[in-house]
């Protein structure tokens, strides 16, 4: 009995488990104005499925290439969505959200648009980690109250334990956007047991970084309709 036990339970975790293990993650880039002009139809014939494109930096800077990188993505088919680049020092969370917002970074439930991302790294700019916390929440309640959902969290592992004191109140509302150069995810910030986006180079065979999307097409154009996994799919 014991043994015809473990024999139907091998069976049953091994056919649960079989549509992650063929499941082909969408690879994805993302993009600002470094990486000069791209041609988007070869992206496209490369299997590139979605894009983030630079949009702001703080509340001075808009990236020269953004309008060109999102028509070119978008001309092709290829999912996109914005990034801010977070100057939390300069001005509060707020602002910042707006400015992105009036910028490239918004979006609309059009099958094709990921929610905006803002893009947290390069030290904790002065602030404390109540203070970097509060200001993140700024921004994310800003970007949610305009849009009806919240901006995806790009960000480090390392970072975020350092600047935030590895807060977990972002867990149940902001899909993650890891960046980890890695063969293979390491450990992530706190309350996240999943990241929807994995940056997982800095090159490739595709201009800028090189990332995957953390299930199959069918959640990523769900995640394009605002229903960005928490959870992997089955």
């Amino acid at each position: 009995m014991r043994s015809l036990y473990l024999a139907t339970l091998s069976a049953a975790l091994s056919a649960s488990a079989s549509p992650l293990i063929k499941r082909a993650d969408p690879q994805g880039v993302d993009v600002s104005h470094y990486q000069g002009a791209i041609n988007w139809n070869t992206m496209k014939s490369n299997g590139v499925a979605f894009a983030y494109i630079k949009a702001t930096e703080g509340t001075t800077y808009l990236d020269p290439e953004f309008s060109a990188n999102y028509d070119g993505a978008t001309n092709v088919g290829i999912i996109r969505g914005g990034y801010h680049f977070a100057h939390p020092d300069t001005s509060s969370g707020a602002t910042q959200a707006n400015y992105f917002l009036a910028h490239g970074g918004g979006w609309s439930g059009d099958g094709i648009t990921l929610p905006g991302a803002i893009d947290l790294e390069a030290g904790c700019y002065g602030l404390t980690a109540a203070a970097m916390v509060s200001w993140i929440k700024d921004f994310s309640s800003t970007y949610h109250s305009k849009t009806s959902v919240y901006p995806v969290i790009y960000t480090t592992t390392s970072w975020w334990t350092e600047c935030t004191g590895n807060s977990a109140a972002f867990a149940s509302t902001n899909p993650l956007w890891i960046a980890d150069w890695a063969s293979s995810i390491g450990t992530l910030p706190a309350g996240w047991s999943y990241t929807t986006f994995w940056q997982y180079a800095d090159s490739g065979s595709n201009p800028g970084d090189q990332d995957k999307f953390n299930g199959d097409l069918a959640g990523l154009k769900r995640c394009a309709v605002g229903l960005c996994p928490f959870t992997p799919l089955e």
